[in-house]
């Protein structure tokens, strides 16, 4: 690890004064406590029952038991000294079905959250949806069906009405292209339906529920509401022809079909790529392209893509990104900063006067570390962050408006289909006794927070 990439004194003074420093999770994979209280059932609960599904055989429990524990949490934030700490609501603690009147204990425990961050110095910066809407609006077609949106437009309601009142910054629905492209396209998160290109009105379902989420919030007083989308920089393998319009194609479906509509105010010319047109109606696209408080950018690693080797229904290959070092997923998660650093130039030059302002709302790595109670020395998580923020230091000396990074994640966590296996953490977490024992990176991080504060 370079001294002089990873010196907090140094990496601290490239930023402007007031640049927020953010940690984040989500409520699935760090609340537990998935039966009692009132809890629904979520379509990540039926997922984890199906057998074999989850790596380790895991089901998102003990865990760090956030329910119980959240005021260890914020202890933490408060040591690490951070902004703001971006966590997610559970749709299924708050209304159980998915419709009708709320459940009291669910939002209670919110209160309890966010009065204890408050009274920290932590301004809480929720996420309404991270993935786990209930089971039964998923047997009602879930985000394939345009009802979900009138669905999400009334939880939404519900949360203002209770929360409103001392939170003033939202995150709406996270990575809308995780949810349509791998829960409906190709199965590898819940609801894990393997549709293809049929899965893209859940693209177009999402974005409606934003907006109307949007509107909701700002009814109640909301300074700043906006979308976290995961968006990676698409490189062609080959500098060839096929390879190009095989990066062209992944730009498409992972980056444009999801920023243009917000940004453009138009979905790109999908017809052009032999895609299906989105199910838009009159009015659709004047809300989702209303002009953004903010946009969301989580950002993990570039990906690389050639030409399909062999026909197939996707016209391109991922594949490893050739001269780079992995993190613990290995090839498929390359580490490239400076890719972080183009990306951001290129959203600010293919959107020009349209790009709001920028919040980096997820970055982070998993490395392979003890599953014991442990101080850990992660100085391979440590030069991962120090890189990727310098690429957005890169960017704001280039003009482009960032006001907030946040560290996936602050604690090690369920990681989906992975279980326990992945830890992303600042702080370790034994999946059996809940214990948190802070790694070398979260003391990086808050001297790092510290110093920018000078």
């Amino acid at each position: 690890m370079t001294a002089s990439i990873t010196d907090p004194r140094a990496l601290a003074s490239r930023f402007p004064a007031g640049f927020r420093w953010s940690a984040a999770t989500a409520a699935f994979q760090i609340e537990g406590a998935r039966i009692g209280d009132g809890r629904g059932r979520s379509i990540w609960d039926a997922q984890v029952e199906v057998p074999g599904w989850v790596k380790d055989g895991t089901a998102a429990e003990p865990g760090p038991d956030s329910y119980h524990r959240y005021a260890d949490d914020v202890a933490l934030l408060r040591e690490l000294g951070v902004d703001t700490y971006r966590f997610s609501l559970s749709w299924v603690r708050i209304q159980p079905d998915g419709a009708g009147p709320a459940e009291p204990r669910g939002l209670d425990y919110y209160d309890r959250l966010i009065d204890a961050l408050l009274a920290a110095g932590v301004t809480p910066f929720p996420t309404l949806y991270h993935w786990d809407h209930p089971v039964q609006l998923e047997e009602q077609g879930g985000w394939l069906a345009r009802s979900m949106a009138d669905s999400f437009a009334d939880y939404t309601e519900i949360v203002a009405q209770r929360l409103g009142d001392r939170v003033t910054d939202w995150y709406t629905i996270n990575e809308p292209v995780s949810m349509a492209l791998q829960g409906y396209g190709v199965g590898t998160l819940a609801p894990a339906k393997q549709l293809l290109f049929e899965a893209l009105p859940a693209v177009h379902h999402q974005l409606l529920a934003h907006a109307r989420a949007v509107e909701v919030l700002h009814a109640h007083g909301a300074r700043a509401a906006g979308i976290p989308n995961n968006h990676t920089l698409v490189r062609p393998l080959h500098d060839t022809p096929a390879d190009h319009a095989a990066a062209a194609t992944y730009d498409l479906l992972h980056n444009r079909l999801f920023a243009d509509p917000l940004l453009a105010g138009a979905y790109p010319d999908l017809e052009a790529f032999g895609l299906p047109p989105m199910p838009v109606r009159d009015g659709d696209l004047e809300l989702i392209g209303a002009r953004q408080d903010f946009y969301g950018i989580n950002f993990y690693n570039p990906t690389t893509v050639a030409a399909a080797a062999e026909p197939g229904p996707l016209p391109f290959e991922i594949v490893p990104t050739p001269g780079v070092p992995v993190t613990g997923f290995g090839p498929e998660w390359p580490i490239d900063p400076p890719a972080l650093r183009d990306l951001l130039q290129d959203f600010a030059q293919r959107y020009g006067e349209r790009m709001p302002r920028v919040v980096v709302a997820e970055n982070g790595a998993s490395f392979p570390e003890p599953d014991e109670a442990a101080r850990v020395q992660d100085d391979d998580r440590i030069a991962y962050l120090a890189g990727h923020l310098g690429a957005v230091a890169d960017a704001i000396a280039a003009g482009i408006a960032v006001d907030e990074y946040t560290v996936w994640s602050l604690l090690d966590n369920f990681e989906w289909a992975d279980g326990f296996t992945q830890r992303f953490g600042l702080v370790h977490v034994d999946q059996r006794t809940s214990q948190r024992t802070p790694k070398a990176s979260f003391d990086w991080y808050r001297s790092l927070i510290a110093e920018a504060r000078r």
